[in-house]
């Protein structure tokens, strides 16, 4: 069996909080990712749910390291890189690109597309001014447009049009790992469509690998092969795309599934309602983080933290009531 591509081990990511004025004194430590594991293999999507402020977005910029992590190693193709430098840092930096959710905000209105998707390889490679036209034609034409547009500015296409040019940018390197950070969100839903069934095409074409980061359970259940569920900074399940649509077992899942609309309008679920706000990550809550929520709380959930165990294949699941 291949190694995988990405892998976290642990990961943490603490911001201090500090009081105002001159004196900053230290109040203590926002725990935006605390205890973070999964692994994505090459050629595999991963998508990452949960809701706002649990971490998410941190997470991926430990990954894309735009942050350092208090804690834990980032192992890409069983390499720390932690402690990256200088031409191994580039290559890193080659291999694993962004896509942000915002394609006209990612894409800068004074420079034409051709420049644009050219940058990254300006700045790793030595290539030719003809060798570099090449590769922008040719990775414009991977993502369904056509070579000469690389002539225009961003403002001159469509929503759906820029993100397609966001994502040539981020394969021109010859990527191996893409962080998708809500890269559909933003757009409507017939263009969000073409948008996914591009990525699944590069991805069967090229065997990229994909961190898919989103909100909506639908796109992520469509385009991931398995799903990792966030709440407070920890993964609380992690299993098949199919197999968590079908069985979610944490209830913090459930209520996810509850809340969101079906795919199918006969597609049913466990009901299960949850009330109140996300605990803030200064001062988590004791025992399992979900508990002041969770309408199925035991004692043992406010001083027993759960360890995240195998309960069938390849699913697993950090909760008490298994």
């Amino acid at each position: 069996m291949p190694a995988p591509l990405l892998e976290l081990r642990d990961l943490q990511k603490y911001f201090p909080v500090k009081t105002g004025g001159l004196l900053r004194r230290k109040l203590g430590w926002v725990k935006a990712v605390d205890g973070v594991d999964f692994a994505i293999w090459p050629g595999e999507t991963l998508g990452l749910i949960g809701e706002s402020g649990c971490g998410k977005t941190t997470t991926s910029k430990l990954i894309l390291l735009q942050e350092s992590p208090t804690a834990g190693t980032i192992r890409f193709d069983g390499e720390d890189v932690s402690g990256l430098h200088g031409q191994d840092l580039m290559r890193y930096r080659r291999e694993v690109q962004v896509v942000f959710q915002d394609p006209y905000s990612s894409l800068s209105p004074r420079m034409r597309v051709g420049n644009i998707i050219a940058e990254p390889l300006e700045i790793h490679t030595d290539l030719s001014r003809r060798a570099l036209d090449e590769r922008v034609a040719e990775v414009l034409e991977l993502v369904g447009l056509q070579p000469d547009l690389a002539r225009l500015f961003p403002h001159e296409f469509s929503g759906g049009q820029r993100q397609r040019i966001a994502i040539a940018r981020a394969l021109a390197t010859h990527t191996r790992l893409i962080v998708l950070d809500e890269a559909v969100s933003a757009l409507d839903m017939s263009i969000r469509a073409q948008i996914m069934n591009q990525l699944e095409h590069l991805q069967e074409t090229l065997g990229v690998s994909y961190l898919f980061i989103g909100h909506d359970l639908a796109t992520v259940a469509h385009i991931s092969h398995r799903i990792a569920v966030m709440y407070l900074g920890q993964i609380v399940e992690l299993a098949d795309s199919l197999e968590l649509c079908a069985k979610p077992l944490h209830p913090y899942t459930q209520a996810l599934f509850t809340a969101a609309l079906p795919s199918h309008p006969d597609e049913r679920h466990e009901q299960l309602t949850i009330t109140g706000e996300v605990p803030s990550a200064l001062n988590p809550p004791s025992g399992c983080r979900f508990h002041p929520r969770c309408p199925h709380a035991m004692p043992r959930c406010a001083v027993e933290a759960p360890i995240r165990k195998e309960i069938g294949a390849k699913h697993t699941v950090a909760c008490h009531l298994y």
